[in-house]
């Protein structure tokens, strides 16, 4: 055996047996630095987690081979049956598995007066509260309408956090916050704030409080936003004028079923025929409004309008979250022409970039809908959703319509 090979089978130096004297014998064997001395190198710290243990009885048992099919089988089976009990918690579906929204409980509509002091509640990732957002900003409500801006917790509910502003920096965007009325740590306890704590339904924002009496006033987004843009004395802007009211309930019929809803309906679809249907009256809605726009700078001509709004907060999240996340994969918006136009036309309108925080907005997706994405591991912003691509020209203010009214598909 070379004196190489003694070395490593044993490395560590022998003891003279010598009464006389204790030497260590290393005439023949190379010095051993305590740096790389293989008797001085510590041991790893013994693995602790769950996943470490897991990990650990997979090596042992199988290698780096894969697990028997007959495993592999109970978890897929193990984890569909999970998934489904999930997503009926997360999103209600009819016996076919295509996703039915919940109604809103509080309506706005039925109530008169306005209470004279009103407090929104709102989720940056929520397109339903950024329409909002966006008309609370278009009217300059800000100091009429005060808001708090929530954040989703990792259940899924809306809470609230102190934010540093110590800098002193004001916010380029909207950032989520403390509860500034109720003092709350999470919406659901702003609910149960109503009637005595009583209330045990869906805690949603957007969430308009009667801030004198303690009442949830409304949580129906449609009525929120028709609220702000005609009860109060803000700007000259009037996103629903008279002359337009059909034609923007018309839209809103059309947008609403397909567009807003209908990318829930494909993300939150149970059955793939559930998913199928959703994904085709998606796309060939936004075909069908694609080539309208081709005519038209905003859906009701050259006025911008509620049915704008409503759309915008769709298509802003569209390539972002729900291309992907949704599995709305047809086509990116990236490649529809006027529709991507058209939404940075709303995008420049000032105040409304303002009101989008994508860094906020795909948190709230990618971290919070553990049956779509288990990983939590957000994407990277795509280039083309970035904030100094959507500044780039449109050329959109070119477009005049040409005055003859859209025929809407019947039924």
């Amino acid at each position: 055996m070379s004196t190489a090979t003694a070395t490593l089978l044993n490395p560590f130096p022998r003891i003279s047996t010598n009464k006389n004297r204790k030497t260590l014998h290393t005439a023949t064997r190379p010095k051993f630095t305590p740096k790389s001395s293989l008797n001085q190198q510590q041991n790893p710290p013994p693995s602790s987690s769950p996943l470490d243990v897991v990990t650990n009885i997979t090596k042992l048992l199988w290698g780096k081979s894969l697990p028997p099919q007959l495993l592999i089988s109970t978890v897929r089976l193990t984890w569909n049956s999970t998934w489904h009990l999930m997503m009926s918690q997360l999103a209600p579906s009819d016996p076919s598995g295509s996703y039915s929204r919940p109604v809103s409980q509080f309506r706005a509509k039925s109530i008169s007066p306005i209470p004279p002091k009103l407090h929104l509640y709102v989720g940056l990732p929520c397109p339903w509260a950024h329409r909002t957002l966006i008309v609370r900003a278009l009217k300059n409500l800000g100091d009429i309408i005060s808001v708090s801006i929530a954040s989703p917790g990792i259940d899924g509910s809306w809470e609230f956090h102190d934010y540093d502003k110590r800098s002193g920096q004001k916010e380029e965007f909207s950032v989520p916050g403390s509860d500034s009325v109720n003092g709350c740590k999470n919406l659901k306890q702003v609910y149960r704030l109503h009637s005595g704590g009583e209330y045990n339904g869906r805690s949603t924002v957007p969430m308009l409080w009667n801030v004198d009496k303690k009442q949830v006033y409304c949580n129906e987004s449609y009525d929120i936003i028709e609220l702000f843009n005609s009860g109060f004395e803000g700007s000259g802007l009037d996103l629903s004028p008279p002359l337009l009211k059909k034609q923007i309930e018309e839209w809103n019929q059309v947008i609403y079923p397909s567009v807003n809803n209908g990318v829930y309906r494909c993300g939150f679809a149970q059955s793939q025929e559930a998913y199928d249907t959703a994904v085709s009256g998606l796309f060939s809605t936004l075909d069908m409004i694609d080539d309208h726009l081709g005519n038209s700078r905003y859906l009701c001509g050259d006025v911008l309008t509620l049915a704008d709004v409503c759309l915008f907060t769709t298509l802003i999240r569209f390539d972002l979250v729900y291309n992907i996340l949704f599995k709305c994969t047809k086509k990116k918006l990236l490649e529809y022409e006027n529709l991507h136009g058209y939404m940075r036309d709303i995008y420049q309108i000032p105040k409304v970039a303002a009101t989008c925080n994508f860094e906020a907005i795909m948190d709230g997706y990618y971290k919070t809908l553990f049956p779509l994405n288990p990983g939590s591991i957000r994407p990277t912003v795509p280039s083309c959703c970035k904030h100094e691509v959507l500044l780039t020209s449109h050329n959109r203010e070119l477009i005049s319509s040409t005055g003859e009214r859209f025929s809407f598909p019947a039924g």
